[in-house]
Formats: C-alpha cells, sequence, structure tokens
C-alpha cells in the first residue's frame, strides 16, 4: 500500500468525487448520475494515482536514501525490488485510463492520462530536480483530478469545470512550500531545488502570502461563475478560517532584536475543493519567524511588548 501513497490516493479521489457532483449539480442538461458512476470515477482515479505515485518511488529511489522522510519507503528500505516497482506503476497507470476510457467517458480518460503524465513526467521526471516552478507547474497533476471528475459527469469541459479545477492549481503552491520549508535542510541534501533552498526562508515567506493573497479572492470569484450561494458560504468560512491570527513564540530571536509579540495577522492558505488543509506548528514557526524577517529593523507590531 505504502507505494501506492494511500494518503494522496484519498485526496485526490476526494477532490474527483466532489468536481463530479459539483458538476452533476449546476450544469443544465447533464445527466443523472447513480452510485456506480461515483464507483467508476473512484475506481479510475485511485488506479491513476497508484499508479503515478509508483512510478515516483521508482524514479527517485536515487534520492530517497538521502532525506529522512522518504528513507524508509519500500525501495530504500529494500523492502521492495524497483522493478517490481516500475512494472506495476506502468499496469495501474495504463489501466486507469483505460478504464477511465470505458467506464466514464473519452474525456474524462484524456484528464485522467494528463493527470498521470503531469506528476510522473513534467513534475518527477522533469522539474523536480531542475526548477523552482516544480511545484507550480506540477500542481497540473491535481487539476487533472478535478477535471476528470467533471467530464465524468458531463461528457465535456466547460468554463466553470476549468475554473473549478484550476483552483487546485492556485492553490499548490502555497501548500507545498509550507511543507517545503519544514524540511528544507533534507531538500538540500537530496540537492532538490525546492524554493526554499534556492531562495531561502524569508523569500518563501513573501511568495506564501502572494500566492494566498491570489489564492483567497479566486476560491470566492468562482461563486459569480455559478458555484452558488452555498459554495460561496463554505469558501468564505475556509478562507476566514485560515486568515487565522499566529501567535509568535514568546521573547524569540530576530537577528540581534528579540521581541515578546502579541498576535500577527498572516494568510496561509485553504483548499475548498478538496477536503481541509491543516498547517502544524512546525510549519507555522519557521513562516512565522520568516515573514517578521521581511520587515525593515526595528519593527515592533502595534500592541506588543518589549
Amino acid at each position: 500500500m505504502e507505494i501506492s501513497k494511500p494518503r494522496i490516493v484519498v485526496l485526490l479521489v476526494i477532490t474527483a468525487v466532489t468536481s463530479m457532483y459539483a458538476a452533476n449539480k449546476l450544469v443544465p442538461d447533464a445527466p443523472q448520475l447513480d452510485y456506480l458512476a461515483y464507483l467508476h470515477i473512484i475506481i479510475a482515479g485511485a488506479l491513476a494515482s497508484a499508479g503515478s505515485s509508483a512510478l515516483n518511488h521508482y524514479y527517485d529511489k536515487d534520492i530517497d536514501p538521502k532525506m529522512t522522510r522518504t528513507s524508509t519507503r519500500p525501495i530504500p528500505s529494500g523492502r521492495m525490488k524497483s522493478s517490481h516497482v516500475l512494472i506495476y506503476g506502468l499496469i495501474v497507470s495504463c489501466i486507469s485510463v483505460i478504464y477511465g476510457y470505458f467506464a466514464l467517458n473519452a474525456v474524462s480518460a484524456f484528464f485522467i492520462a494528463l493527470g498521470i503524465f503531469s506528476y510522473v513526467i513534467i513534475y518527477t521526471v522533469w522539474l523536480k530536480r531542475l526548477n523552482t516552478s516544480n511545484i507550480v507547474i506540477g500542481g497540473i497533476a491535481g487539476s487533472a483530478a478535478a477535471w476528470a471528475g467533471w467530464s465524468a459527469a458531463t461528457g465535456s469541459m466547460d468554463l466553470l469545470g476549468f475554473l473549478v479545477g484550476f483552483l487546485v492549481f492556485v492553490w499548490t503552491p502555497s501548500h507545498f512550500w509550507c511543507l517545503a520549508m519544514k524540511i528544507k535542510d533534507e531538500y538540500a541534501q537530496a540537492k532538490i531545488p525546492m524554493l526554499p533552498v534556492v531562495i531561502g526562508m524569508q523569500r518563501t515567506s513573501k511568495y506564501i502570502l502572494g500566492n494566498t493573497l491570489i489564492l483567497l479572492p479566486y476560491s470566492l470569484m468562482l461563486s459569480a461563475f455559478g458555484m452558488g450561494i452555498v459554495y460561496a458560504v463554505i469558501a468564505a468560512m475556509a478562507d476566514f478560517r485560515f486568515s487565522f491570527p499566529v501567535r509568535c513564540i514568546n521573547s524569540f530571536s530576530l537577528g540581534r532584536n528579540t521581541f515578546t509579540c502579541g498576535r500577527i495577522s498572516a494568510i496561509f492558505s485553504s483548499q475548498v475543493s478538496s477536503g481541509s488543509h491543516c498547517i502544524s506548528k512546525e510549519v507555522v514557526r519557521p513562516i512565522s519567524l520568516a515573514f517578521l524577517k521581511s520587515f525593515p529593523r526595528p519593527f515592533r507590531m502595534p500592541g506588543c511588548r518589549k
């Protein structure tokens, strides 16, 4: 199971199913779907995610031992042969596209194939070890899951369906840059050019903030394209939830200056299309520190005590 990254499988399947359900309710003249239709997208999506994750394991077999987080994966730990993982990944990926074509439709099968291609070829093989844009462009794989679900319900792709899938693309950088900040040293050891490794924590925090300031209004904007009042309310609640006050660690050091801060209102990110997004204390702390360091010295937030 580990070779298929089951947690990612669940998230992408949720994304596809919710997109399929939304299309069925929002698109005029969309055919009514039964439970079997949802079962088909679950099976096709799970197979696609599992297969592409296995191929990612295979290609990264040389760098996984260099990172604590990945050193216990099946290949570097010796629990599975790399050739077996490769065969498994190729077979399952191909089955997912074929299954999607016959059980769903050709358009949905195309987006399933696009998701596999984006994650395996564009992200894993091409960009991950080459450029800091790896995560940004690699976000197409997540969007493809939403597009596959939408087209599974409608048999085509319209503007609203594209925008719903693109929401995942816009959300991806903030999410993964947060995670990259948490394990920056491991990425550096493996010589993977994640953004915090290349430009540092301080500038990465600004990129996260900037991307999130695009994400929040974009998520709300979808209601104007037909997502409806229920979506607008849920999106607004999610945006508010992640525009939360981050309490600084008391008396932490910023260079030569030490502050005891009250509240710093810092916007991070929201994911309104596929479950919830939680940010751990290990991620919040380096981002808040880096964000504070970006201000000119001397600096004190209103209400802070000496």
